[in-house]
């Protein structure tokens, strides 16, 4: 959970996957825009969209704590100081990943709940105001 008492790994995990969703995030925001013309179609698109970052989240998710560490952009983020010796750094910086990983995809499936139900509503209420 994001926090104060969060430590450099911990950090730099929720950094490095938050930087990854953002970039994300940004490619469909501009796909929903481009799509505005139509606000149901958009809402669809941008539900699906997020459905699918969610589900590559958790498979992340569920990946990371066997992914080699020394490949992960949060050991390049720490310091030589912060960094945790070799014999534990596969199992704290998977971990604090794998956090990370489930914490951003819970939060896209909450997107994706919203628009996907925004895509059930809106026929309903234009239908109403034509």
């Amino acid at each position: 959970m994001l926090g104060f008492g969060m430590d450099a790994v911990e950090r730099a995990a929720y950094l490095s996957v938050g930087r990854a969703c953002a970039f994300g995030a940004l490619a469909i925001f501009c796909f929903v825009v481009g799509l505005s013309y139509d606000p149901n179609l958009a809402a669809r698109a941008g539900g699906l969209l997020t459905m699918l970052m969610t589900a590559i989240l958790v498979m992340r998710a569920t990946s990371a704590p066997t992914r080699p560490y020394k490949t992960t952009e949060t050991w390049l983020m720490l310091e030589a100081s912060e960094r945790p010796s070799a014999h534990i750094a596969q199992q704290i910086i998977g971990s604090a990943l794998r956090e990370a990983y489930f914490w951003y995809a819970r939060s896209t499936a909450l997107v994706t709940v919203c628009l996907l139900l925004a895509a059930l509503l809106l026929p309903l209420l234009t239908s109403r105001f034509e």
